[in-house]
């Protein structure tokens, strides 16, 4: 799930989280295995695992997933103010992305339908316009091509960053669910579903932001470059940042995308750093929620 932090790097930033968290936590039967939290892009993402049920015929019926995502939601779009904001992360609502993915005997069918599910409920309790990617969507489009034709990778503020509302206040495009009326406070909710994929940033030791997107775009399968490879150019306080989603991280690994980079800035005459994951493996989730809620058992 992710999520745009607030304004305030101090106070606002710490109690954005609290009071996120707290709802998370409030649910015994869904676990925070892992979150990524950053100043400088003032943002969050927060990794929940829970269970699905199924009826005799075995269509998903359940799963309180539902039901905490959508609190945390609740209690995000009142801490936020997405007219307030500002970051270097590109984004268009302050709960921007939530996306599922099947984990063990889960199928890419329930995520589908948990998807479906929260964002009818984003529409009915929170009048925010939802756009459904991936396999939540009825052809199957993708977050990204969603982003483009919003306008989420096109700076509104100086030096590559990103402040307030983006767009106009009646959408260009219908929302899957929901209003084609923004609230400017709220924005844009993106949710979708998919196999699981691998999130892997890379440091670029420059300012040089020109130099850094020609990097990014050729190492995206977009650009030419490595196949079921997205990425997006990030600028942070004294360097840029090539985010790397790896769409089938089995096929295409970090290791791979990090020579790549490193390869490419040498030729730019830059420097890089090793590359660092911004959330765990399946496996590693998998093992985190078994010991969380194997604690939160054997607890009195």
């Amino acid at each position: 799930m992710f999520a745009a932090g607030v304004k305030d790097h101090r106070h606002g930033f710490q109690l954005y989280y609290y009071q996120v968290e707290r709802v998370a936590r409030s649910n015994p039967e869904t676990v925070i295995v892992h979150k990524f939290h950053d100043r400088t892009y003032n943002r969050a993402r927060y990794s929940l695992v829970s269970y699905v049920l199924h009826d005799c015929t075995g269509n998903a019926i359940y799963s309180p997933l539902q039901q905490t995502v959508v609190a945390m939601a609740e209690a995000a779009f009142n801490a936020i103010n997405l007219e307030l904001h500002e970051g270097a992360h590109p984004r268009l609502g302050a709960v921007d992305d939530i996306v599922f993915h099947p984990l063990a005997c889960a199928s890419l069918d329930d995520a589908a339908w948990l998807a479906k599910a929260v964002a009818a409920d984003f529409a009915n309790q929170f009048n925010v316009p939802v756009f459904l990617y991936a396999a939540a969507h009825p052809t199957g489009k993708q977050l990204d091509t969603i982003r483009r034709e919003l306008g989420f990778y096109r700076p509104n503020f100086m030096g590559n960053q990103w402040a307030g509302w983006t767009m106009p206040d009646i959408l260009p495009q219908t929302p899957d669910k929901g209003p084609i009326v923004v609230s400017r406070a709220k924005g844009i909710s993106m949710i979708g579903a998919r196999p699981w994929v691998t999130l892997y940033n890379i440091p670029i030791l420059s300012t040089d932001v020109s130099a850094a997107r020609r990097i990014a775009r050729k190492v995206s399968a977009r650009g030419g470059g490595l196949p079921a490879v997205q990425t997006l150019r990030i600028v942070c306080e004294d360097f840029n940042e090539i985010a790397c989603m790896l769409l089938e991280p089995n096929r295409v690994g970090a290791d791979r995308v990090q020579n790549l980079v490193e390869m490419l800035a040498a030729q730019e005459g830059l420097d890089v750093e090793k590359g660092y994951f911004t959330d765990l493996s399946p496996e590693m989730i998998i093992e985190q929620y078994m010991n969380l809620i194997s604690t939160k058992k054997s607890s009195p």
